[in-house]
């Protein structure tokens, strides 16, 4: 048998297999999952092109709402030599799917980095390290605008001044769901497009968007500025405008 075949079998199948676990989790909760299919591989490049950016630099690198592990599998091989990634996700399935990933992956056989995977919410994950980079793959806009916003100034203190949060938003989706929602979770959707967008115009640095997923999705990158380490909190809309 063709040994290069046989890898490209077993890959299938592991990607066929998590797309059903993906499936089967948003069916018990799609507020929490987000989605139905994993990231794809053009939203997971996206999603790390801080991490390259700096490569061959050590880096400090947090990854949160991790699911099924698309954008995990992208991050470890770009880790450089004294590098460090932490994984953190809520889901205990999951969280033991990260778990198999991580002990299998060939990159890790050698010099590439540490990594660690954590079953945590990650308002409550507790760790004395700050990052260099923090990939999201929360589905934030299924959250209380309260809930959003602590998220995201959590990510912006657990950052080094300087470093660089990474998360996405599919395309349309506010749009799509006017269809259908009730008029209070309109309301919710909308207050957390403005708490989002209060965030971005305070901390964005780039917007791009990914067409080769489904869905499509913008890529934010945030970064917590250098000369205002201390004096982060949430930033009202009215003066995130000025």
């Amino acid at each position: 048998m063709d040994k290069r075949t046989s890898s490209h079998d077993r890959v299938i199948a592991q990607r066929q297999a998590e797309g059903w676990m993906f499936l089967i989790e948003a069916a018990r909760d799609l507020r929490t999952t987000g989605a139905v299919v994993p990231s794809g591989k053009a939203l997971a490049r996206a999603l790390t092109e801080p991490v390259r950016a700096q490569s061959p630099y050590p880096l400090a690198v947090l990854e949160a709402g991790a699911g099924t592990g698309p954008v995990t599998r992208a991050l470890i091989p770009q880790l450089s030599r004294g590098s460090r990634l932490d994984v953190v996700e809520a889901n205990p399935r999951f969280a033991l799917r990260l778990k198999k990933i991580v002990a299998a992956h060939p990159s890790l056989m050698g010099p590439s980095g540490r990594v660690t995977v954590h079953q945590s919410l990650i308002e409550e994950f507790d760790t004395p390290h700050l990052y260099d980079v923090i990939v999201s793959g929360l589905p934030l806009t299924n959250f209380a605008p309260e809930h959003v916003e602590r998220i995201m100034n959590c990510y912006m203190r657990l950052l080094h001044p300087g470093g660089t949060l990474t998360y996405f938003a599919y395309l349309g989706t506010r749009r799509a769901r006017s269809m259908t929602a009730s008029r209070a979770e309109s309301r919710r959707h909308a207050a957390v497009d403005e708490a989002m967008a209060a965030f971005q115009r305070t901390y964005a640095v780039k917007r791009c968007t990914v067409w080769a997923n489904l869905p499509p999705a913008h890529v934010w990158h945030l970064q917590r500025p250098l000369a205002r380490a201390d004096a982060l909190s949430t930033p009202r809309p009215e003066e995130a405008r000025r």
